[in-house]
């Protein structure tokens, strides 16, 4: 199960999930995405099964990329306990999930392949989303800076 090494606070507080994803909510490292469109919790037992329908459903055909990580412990108290006494022990770990995120990536594979394996991965999430590509125009535009950049250094020379 996925969990952080070392944390500087035992327990957190419940926080907030409204707004859009600060970061990730572009496809990065792959050429397609599955992005979040509501916000959510999103276990660490829930990460895992996402990782293995990737694992079993790419096999040797491409690369996949898992951009969430569990690093929000949720406590709980025990069952019929009175009220005060403190707050509970750490039951699991979550990633808080809010709306934009990218939760997975994969490369190497065909459009039509991608789909059908991201699918079979949104079944195994409590939370609703969108195929996404990689942007093409954001791409090119990068490519142009490095190609841009790499003119510049030999001019230089």
């Amino acid at each position: 199960m996925l969990m952080p090494k070392k944390i500087k606070y035992r327990k957190v507080q419940r926080g907030t999930m409204k707004g859009r994803s600060k970061g990730a909510r572009d496809v990065a490292f792959g050429d397609f995405g599955l992005q979040a469109v509501e916000p959510c919790w999103l276990e660490a037992r829930q990460i895992e099964a996402m990782r293995v329908v990737l694992s079993r459903k790419l096999r040797k055909l491409g690369d996949f990329f898992i951009r969430v990580f569990p690093d929000k412990p949720v406590t709980k108290k025990p069952a019929e306990t009175r009220m005060g006494k403190g707050k509970g022990a750490p039951e699991f770990w979550v990633s808080v999930v809010k709306r934009g995120r990218v939760l997975c990536e994969i490369n190497g594979v065909d459009e039509a392949v991608a789909r059908e394996i991201l699918r079979g991965v949104t079944y195994k999430l409590p939370v609703k989303t969108k195929f996404v590509k990689k942007d093409i125009l954001l791409a090119a535009a990068n490519s142009d800076k490095e190609i841009s950049s790499a003119t510049a250094e030999n001019d230089n020379e």
